[in-house]
């Protein structure tokens, strides 16, 4: 039976700047656009967390089940190694989406958006979906598209209309900036993986491109973001502050550029995470700034 810690490495925390991220970035866009709410925020990360963690222990167990875990060079999976049982999985990963449920309704409640609920109920089929159903989109390597909405622009652009109840253009600019980075994350996961991946006929982006073409991939999804902040200036010159989180890029661009491969890639999955986190961190306070806000509930 799986201990606590192999329960806490099986929703992959690595993972979960990707989920605070666009949160962080969209509540700067509310508050850029004159509006803020501290409680909206608050369900809007527990609603973003809870489906990430839900996601990867949905992956855990719809790889596991299909045997693709079998060989893993990664972090731990509790179901490919037998650590948990795949119920068990599959329960922590409804469990996370229940929560992420329970969050998301009491943040359209507050927001008056109720149309959101059917934006969040597509959310949650597209984190089970991913590698769970009969025709999972992940095996087909459509991952990086969903990724892209969903923790790019669904995530930011939902958390600054909650609050702001509009959208603005650094906050469209903020939402593709995230979801390239959070791209990122996923290709270089799936760049070390393309071995096993392809062994086990999951067909991601990384195995259908190859590996030279995926590592210029993760290069272009590091510098548009960086190229978007620059440009989003001209409206927001706050914006300007996310290039400080410049030479937190260099180390795991020139890891993936000079030819890395398996576990040597592991922890350019823990830098790609930071460069997102403190970027978004950046971004928000950049976009927030010299800014009269008022607050809502």
């Amino acid at each position: 039976m799986a201990s606590t810690g192999e329960w806490i490495q099986g929703a992959r925390p690595r993972t979960l700047p990707a989920a605070v991220s666009p949160v962080l970035v969209g509540t700067g866009a509310a508050l850029g656009a004159g509006a803020g709410s501290a409680p909206r925020a608050l369900l809007a990360a527990v609603v973003a967390l809870a489906l990430q963690v839900g996601v990867n222990y949905a992956n855990d167990y719809s790889d596991g089940v299909r045997g693709t875990d079998a060989v893993r060079v990664g972090p731990l999976r509790l179901t490919g190694s037998g650590l948990a049982r795949p119920g068990a999985v599959k329960r922590a990963a409804f469990a996370s989406f229940g929560v992420a449920a329970v969050a998301g309704f009491a943040l359209v409640a507050l927001s008056g958006a109720w149309w959101l609920l059917a934006v969040g109920a597509a959310a949650v089929v597209a984190a089970w979906t991913y590698t769970g159903g009969p025709r999972p989109y992940g095996y087909a390597g459509l991952g990086e598209v969903f990724v892209f909405v969903f923790f790019g622009l669904v995530a930011t652009l939902g958390t600054t209309y909650t609050q702001a109840g509009r959208l603005t253009g650094p906050a469209w600019a903020g939402a593709v900036a995230i979801g390239c980075l959070a791209c990122a994350i996923l290709v270089v996961n799936n760049l070390r993986d393309v071995p096993t991946d392809a062994d086990a006929g999951k067909r991601t982006l990384a195995v259908r491109i190859g590996a030279p073409a995926t590592r210029w991939l993760y290069l272009a999804l590091l510098v548009v973001p960086f190229v978007l902040a620059a440009t989003t200036a001209r409206s927001a010159p706050g914006a300007l502050a996310a290039l400080l989180a410049l030479f937190l890029a260099l180390r795991p661009a020139a890891d993936v550029l000079t030819g890395a491969t398996g576990r040597a890639l592991i922890p350019v999955l823990g830098h790609t995470g930071t460069l997102q986190l403190v970027y978004a961190l950046l971004l928000a306070l950049g976009l927030s700034a010299g800014t009269t806000v008022e607050v809502v509930g």
